[in-house]
């Protein structure tokens, strides 16, 4: 006979943040009462707290955990992302964006790119925006509903926000839903002499928290996959040299754009991240080309608005832990890794390692299989991603500072190798099963980045002139009438706040 409860009943996440906060969310949405969930945390050490912007996969968390969109826009101080522009990054005076949702819509069986490719190779179009609704909306200064009459056109969208205030805003879900808080600073870890697996943690007021699973969401520190059970870090400065960011809010300059902006500079580049109350910023670098302090500087003088706050220091290496799943701990955030916020993936790889959890969850003693499963996919996912950042950074055309030379003359992997290639002679995009940017997103960057390729796809010659030219002009009009009907970003903002 089947046991009627599952020995895994304890859930301890040790750090709050957005990381831990996503967590406890999703466990006690998922499970309820049948799952004790309880997270540790200390105020005093507080949080990094600068994931203010996401990708669309994020709809996804937020729909499982039945948020509803206006009360995420009233409780976060929230804007729409559709995208992110980028500028000085080929050249300096070039930009381009690199929107979310797809590019016309495929026809014949590949990918829409090879159909713009012809018309530029044939007709001279240059434009590949106008078949891109959120290009149209990020340069009209629009956003609005994802549903349409159209349903083979929708409106992809993110969100900018305030990365403290969603936090707090899962909290409160959360622990309306069970989750039990604790403050408290961890003094030991104890683990099981025999299995090695975490037992218990002890907090320096004497109190010891046990459980069965434990979900290490402590920043860089890394407590419990690091420190206490030694999973070794992989290092990718290599390939990703930027180590430091200097962060500071500063106050809004108008209306807010519904996307994020990164603007290549000396030593790396700077984000600017437009929310309701505030602008996000800050400056990404290289410790070897730039000082903390001249990096500082530079960030303050950068800003569009008065600073609100002084320039806080973070160091980082560009990796990931070579398992993030080791005996029954399972690492988030910071604590698994880290991967430059250049095309904010961080708060999606908290939530893509949540959503493979919940997909292998144990129902007693962990099976070594599942925790294999588990860290092959997600270091597929990191390295897929990593990737696609790097090559944000090869291809560049910059030679002005010693920092752009050393990126576009470093070796890259094989596998960023091979894309590129194929990419350049044929056209083709290919595409990898742990893939996060499907072929939309690399079209944009390796075109934003003047990447060229010699030719496309021989299916987009076959239909005939006239028809191709037609078919071409109704989809571009089309999508352009749609992208006019949305209003405008801060009046769409104000309307799902219920005009507060």
């Amino acid at each position: 006979m089947t046991e009627s409860v599952s020995k895994m009943q304890r859930v301890v996440i040790l750090g709050g943040g957005t990381a831990g906060w996503m967590a406890a969310a999703c466990l006690s949405k998922v499970y309820g009462e049948s799952l004790s969930v309880t997270l540790v945390e200390s105020a005093e050490i507080g949080t990094v707290g600068v994931g203010e912007s996401t990708i669309p996969m994020i709809n996804l968390f937020n729909s499982i955990l039945g948020i509803e969109e206006a009360d995420l826009i009233r409780e976060t101080e929230a804007t729409f992302k559709l995208g992110i522009e980028f500028i000085d990054w080929t050249r300096i005076g070039h930009s381009y964006l690199h929107p979310f949702g797809a590019y016309g819509m495929n026809m014949e069986g590949i990918g829409f790119h090879h159909y713009w490719l012809r018309l530029a190779a044939h007709e001279g179009a240059k434009d590949y925006g106008q078949f891109n609704m959120e290009t149209l909306a990020i340069r009209s200064g629009r956003c609005g509903p994802t549903a349409t009459d159209l349903p083979q056109i929708k409106l992809n969208k993110a969100y900018q926000f305030d990365a403290s205030l969603y936090a707090a805003f899962l909290r409160r879900y959360s622990e309306v839903r069970g989750t039990v808080r604790i403050e408290g600073r961890v003094k030991d870890v104890h683990l099981n002499p025999d299995s090695g697996d975490v037992t218990g943690l002890s907090l320096e007021d004497g109190r010891t928290i046990e459980g069965d699973l434990f979900i290490d969401c402590s920043g860089f520190s890394a407590l419990l996959i690091g420190k206490t059970l030694g999973v070794p870090y992989q290092d990718w400065s290599q390939w990703l040299p930027c180590n430091r960011a200097v962060v500071a809010p500063c106050e809004t300059a108008g209306p807010p754009a519904p996307y994020t902006r990164v603007t290549a500079y000396e030593a790396g580049w700077q984000w600017r991240i437009p929310l309701q109350h505030r602008t996000g910023n800050g400056y990404v670098y290289c410790d070897a080309f730039a000082g903390d302090d001249e990096a500082a500087e530079k960030l303050l003088g950068r800003l569009e608005g008065k600073a609100l706050a002084e320039p806080r220091l973070l160091k980082f290496t560009a990796g990931h832990r070579a398992r993030m799943w080791e005996k029954n701990v399972v690492s988030l955030g910071l604590a698994s890794g880290f991967l430059e916020p250049l095309e904010s993936t961080s708060i999606y790889l908290v939530q893509s390692a949540l959503a493979r959890l919940m997909a292998l969850f144990p129902r007693g003693p962990v099976n070594p299989g599942v925790r294999t499963k588990f860290n092959d996919d997600m270091n597929a996912e990191y390295a897929c991603i990593r990737d696609f950042l790097i090559a944000h950074y090869k291809l560049t055309e910059r030679e002005d500072t010693p920092f752009w030379r050393q990126c576009r003359a470093m070796d890259i992997p094989d596998t960023l190798r091979m894309r590129l290639e194929v990419f350049a002679s044929e056209g083709l995009l290919l595409e990898f099963p742990q893939d996060l940017f499907k072929d939309s997103s690399w079209f944009s960057v390796l075109m934003g980045q003047g990447l060229r390729p010699k030719t496309y796809h021989p299916l987009a010659d076959a239909m005939p002139r006239e028809e191709f030219l037609n078919r071409m002009a109704q989809l571009r009009k089309m999508i352009g009438q749609r992208a006019s009907a949305l209003p405008v970003h801060s009046q769409y903002i104000d309307h799902l706040k219920g005009g507060q």
